[in-house]
């Protein structure tokens, strides 16, 4: 079992583990989640002895190996499936020492302990891990070196997973993997052997894959029994509960205060007030009930396009005229459709987002779209081509520079960069943060396309859950690439194969094309799944464009109510601090009465506008549910 006892760690000065226990028994396979920054990294890197804690022990058993990841990935002369099985230390040496033995009693225990490892089958199990994760039978066999960096990242994972350490620590890794490897590994850890500790924020992996979910929070470790959707449950009812406990024990607070200040100074109820005020100083303090699941993200209303918003006729894009990678497109986008693109890495997603966004110029055929048509792209590096020495802020003055600060700032606090996180740089944000500043400066024109290649990566179970929601709010059309089933599954209307040089249609819904995997066993090849021929989600895409013509009236009543609230507020803090001015008071008594008689209609006005902005929400929440 791995043990942690009373685990204390600082950062920097920060504490990030506090005293923190937990128990993982020997096969237990947990998911280890939390916000962005509480310190589930650092968790596993004290585990992997890397860093030492502060306070507090860490125990397994003294024969348990322990394996993560890789940081470096592997390079040089050597075969993808060569580097793999030289993971397996204990094989490496005893195929090495088999070599140079003339010993026979050795050589028995080295042929007996090749049997125990099953050595034999090495080869082929090696060789159905690098399948799985995207590598086919060539590939294996050429150099690694040859590889560019994510892919080799897949080498390192291929590795680790070979060598089955007894306690497996993953650290988000399905980040370099397409959705095909991403659900191969879901299968492949389901039925891992060893103990594993898992962290990720891919929702379907946590359901799938372990069976009891460690949550960081507060410094402190907690276990749940099951999934994630199990914990999400539990963790609810235990908010309401402990909500419900702190209101309850402030109201019986409240209740014994105000007996006090009315009779602490009567002669014949000062004894009950003394009671009741030992009683006050003996109620536990109720810990505040604080729910950090609220992530912002909001794109903005779009002017609406007549359909279709693009067409491909014979279109065929790349990178070099005589081997396109796409060829002979045949399609159309309408101006409500949300698409996901599906199809191994390296067969063309990115290229067809980059041909849609306007960065690749196609060799031939017929593209059509609107004069007024503006595209929104998000590329999944595109955070390198941040300043990092600039402020969200001033990204954004770029991206709109005839808006005033008010508009930029609104427009990052649509996605939960308001205030004092608008101003810090970008060297200083978290991933997720720098995620949310791009999502803000692609969606800063009002695009009635957005074109989201991985956008999760570096965002947590919240701020996807919050993307989910923003997708499906928005008026315009998406195309979307993604390695995150969860995600697809909750907005893509419609899916598009890209494989073997094409992009069509695919004809069924996400579990028919991971049924088609497991038939092919070669994604690639999986073109038969494609049909060019009907759209069979029509009737389907049509109910979903009208749920969001329907709460358009709600939600733009919501996001005036937002504006007026925000407004009325400003307004309020301006007035304070008008009244606050020791200059003030130097003149006429008439400016003081105007500006106090006006801070109490703003107050009035404020809590009329947070009531309807708050009734417009449930409004927007319960269509929305």
């Amino acid at each position: 079992m791995l043990k942690v006892s009373n685990l204390t760690c600082r950062v920097g000065g920060r504490p990030l583990l506090e005293n923190a226990g937990l128990n993982l028994p020997a096969g237990a396979h947990a998911g280890l989640v939390g916000r962005n920054g509480t310190g589930k990294t650092t968790l596993l890197r004290l585990i992997l002895g890397e860093i030492a804690p502060d306070a507090g022990e860490i125990e397994t058993p003294p024969a348990w190996r322990i394996g993560t990841v890789a940081q470096e990935t592997p390079e040089g002369p050597k075969s993808l499936i060569e580097t793999v099985l030289a993971a397996d230390t204990e094989r490496a040496a005893l195929l090495e020492e088999s070599e140079t033995s003339v010993d026979p009693h050795r050589i028995a225990d080295i042929h007996e302990n090749l049997l125990r490892i099953d050595a034999h089958s090495a080869p082929a199990r090696a060789a159905r891990i690098l399948a799985g994760l995207g590598f086919d039978e060539a590939a294996q066999q050429r150099p690694v070196g040859e590889f560019s960096g994510g892919w080799r990242m897949r080498v390192a994972l291929a590795s680790i997973l070979f060598a089955q350490p007894d306690l497996l620590l993953l650290d988000e890794p399905t980040n370099h993997l397409d959705l095909e490897a991403t659900l191969w590994l879901e299968e492949w850890l389901k039925s891992y052997p060893g103990t594993l500790l898992l962290v990720s924020h891919d929702r379907e992996l946590l359901n799938r894959a372990v069976n009891r979910i460690v949550h960081l929070e507060n410094r402190r470790l907690a276990s749940y029994n099951g999934n994630y959707d199990t914990f999400e449950d539990t963790r609810r009812q235990q908010l309401m509960q402990a909500s419900a406990a702190a209101a309850k024990a402030d109201a019986q607070r409240k209740h014994m205060q105000a007996f006090v200040d009315r009779f602490r100074y009567k002669a014949s109820k000062a004894r009950q007030a003394q009671s009741r005020l030992k009683a006050i100083a003996k109620l536990t303090a109720a810990e505040p009930v604080i729910e950090t699941g609220h992530v912002s993200l909001s794109f903005p209303e779009t002017g609406e396009l007549a359909s279709p918003v693009m067409t491909f006729d014979e279109v065929s894009v790349g990178y070099d005229p005589a081997h396109p990678v796409l060829r002979d497109l045949d399609l159309r986008i309408d101006s409500d459709d949300r698409i996901a693109l599906l199809g191994v890495n390296g067969n063309g997603k990115s290229t067809m987002l980059k041909m849609l966004a306007g960065r690749l110029k196609p060799f031939g055929g017929q593209i059509g779209f609107s004069s007024r048509l503006r595209v929104g792209y998000f590329a999944q590096h595109q955070t390198d081509e941040l300043n990092r020495n600039a402020t969200g802020l001033e990204h954004m003055r770029r991206a709109l520079p005839r808006a005033t600060d008010e508009k930029c700032r609104a427009q990052l606090g649509r996605f939960g960069l308001s205030d004092d996180k608008a101003t810090t740089i970008v060297d200083k944000l978290s991933g997720g943060e720098k995620s949310r500043l791009l999502f803000s400066l692609m969606s800063a024109a009002a695009p009635q396309v957005l074109l989201l290649d991985e956008p999760t990566n570096h965002l947590d179970i919240d701020a996807r859950r919050a993307l989910v929601d923003a997708i499906n709010e928005f008026s315009g059309a998406v195309i979307l690439v993604t390695h995150d089933p969860h995600l697809i599954r909750l907005t893509a209307d419609r899916l598009w194969l890209v494989a073997n040089g094409a992009c069509r249609p695919f004809d069924g819904d996400l579990d028919d094309y991971v049924s088609s995997l497991g038939r092919a066993g070669n994604p690639a090849r999986e073109e038969k799944a494609a049909k060019k021929a009907a759209d069979p989600d029509r009737d389907r895409r049509r109910e979903t464009a009208n749920a969001r013509a329907a709460s358009a009236p709600i939600r733009k009543a919501a996001e005036a109510a937002e504006r007026r609230y925000n407004a009325l507020v400003a307004e309020k803090q301006v007035l304070e601090a008008r009244l606050a001015d020791p200059a003030l008071y130097r003149k006429g008594q008439d400016e003081i009465v105007a500006l106090q008689r006006r801070l109490r209609e703003t107050e009035t006005a404020i809590g009329k506008a947070e009531t309807a902005w708050f009734n417009a929400q449930e409004a927007l929440s319960g269509r929305r549910h």
